[in-house]
């Protein structure tokens, strides 16, 4: 259940306010270029405390590689990730010990186990994803090596949608600003949203999409194991994730077959597609046009403002809760979108090399 990948394999471990969080990769290719300055940007972006938009907790999310690497590269031996917490207070979190944060995972865990760590919510708490960017980074070095490239960016805050398509966006607009959304005018009026947000007290949700350019043919595993079902599996895995879909998703029940379908050409000698409604996979299988997906994020479970619920007792309280919170979590979760995509389609070329005499 800590274990994501079959070839390119991930096991995660640690906790929001334990010693260190990290992960450990398996079946990573030897002589693999371990760019650490790379592993170090993909950190980052997901690291607390960068902007006012964020939570104000200060890690600096420097990581360690203890294993699996010598004089720059990988050895094929597992390679483990270590990130040290620096900035934990698990006094924010005494008050909450015997109480069930609404929208939290404190009454599920403390059900399916007999007991939870109540300081910022353990193993559940997104903070355990940084591992993830981190063995995502690597994941992109391998699929540089194929020219795979992957763009994730803020599309929605609660109401303020970019309508622009992405094809029609410039990508390098993306880390121009604090909410990663590439058109400066709606990044700008989804920033005013979140701080907004924030001095109420309150948190939004939203949209974030991801793109993958150059992706070879023939990715997935039908029947069980399609591109689309192993990308959702990984991207539902993700804190607050509540919706994935692909292409045209549910908006495609508002077209005809006739409408919708892509119809195939030739060009330059290259079989494509004239649209690219079903985003780039068909039949659970990459079609070599861009992977395109959106998913959606619930607003921040922690909020500032009173909030009726239960104690481990089952008395009736209301909770004013404490601490340090993202009033958005989109801008932070850019980053573990494109790792947790990354890792995916390394797991799945290797599965297709494999196959291959």
């Amino acid at each position: 259940m800590n274990t994501l990948g079959s070839l390119f394999k991930i096991t995660s471990f640690g906790e929001s306010h334990g010693t260190a969080i990290g992960v450990v990769i398996d079946g990573c290719p030897s002589l693999l270029e371990i760019d650490t300055d790379f592993i170090q940007s993909q950190l980052d972006k997901r690291r607390p405390g960068q902007s006012a938009i964020t939570t104000q907790r200060n890690e600096d999310d420097k990581v360690e590689i203890l294993s699996g690497v010598f004089e720059g590269k990988s050895t094929g031996a597992p390679i483990t990730l270590l990130i040290k917490n620096k900035d934990s207070n698990p006094a924010d979190y005494e008050q909450l010990k015997d109480i069930y944060r609404p929208s939290h995972a404190d009454f599920t865990y403390q059900n399916k186990y007999g007991i939870r760590d109540y300081r910022g919510g353990g193993r559940s708490s997104a903070r355990v994803t940084a591992g993830w960017v981190a063995a995502g980074a690597i994941a992109k070095l391998l699929l540089k090596k194929y020219e795979i490239s992957i763009t994730a960016y803020v599309k929605q805050v609660h109401n303020i949608a970019l309508t622009i398509p992405y094809t029609s966006l410039d990508f390098e607009e993306i880390e121009k600003n604090k909410v990663r959304c590439p058109y400066p005018e709606t990044a700008a009026l989804m920033e005013q949203e979140i701080l907004k947000a924030k001095n109420e007290g309150d948190s939004f949700g939203g949209i974030i999409s991801c793109v993958v350019s150059n992706c070879p043919v023939g990715l997935g595993e039908p029947v069980f194991d399609k591109l689309n079902a192993k990308l959702a599996h990984a991207i539902m895995s993700i804190n607050a994730v509540k919706g994935i879909q692909f292409g045209e998703g549910f908006n495609s029940t508002n077209f005809k077959g006739s409408e919708l379908n892509d119809s195939f050409i030739n060009k330059g000698g290259k079989t494509s597609t004239l649209t690219n409604h079903s985003g780039g996979i068909q039949g659970g299988i990459s079609n070599g046009e861009d992977i395109y997906f959106e998913t959606a994020f619930k607003p921040t479970a922690t909020i500032l403002k009173p909030q009726q619920t239960v104690d481990t007792s089952g008395n009736e309280t209301t909770l004013e809760a404490k601490g340090r919170h993202d009033p958005c979590v989109l801008p932070r979760a850019v980053p573990i979108v494109e790792a947790m995509t990354a890792l995916v389609l390394a797991d799945l070329v290797l599965l297709q090399k494999a196959y291959s005499l």
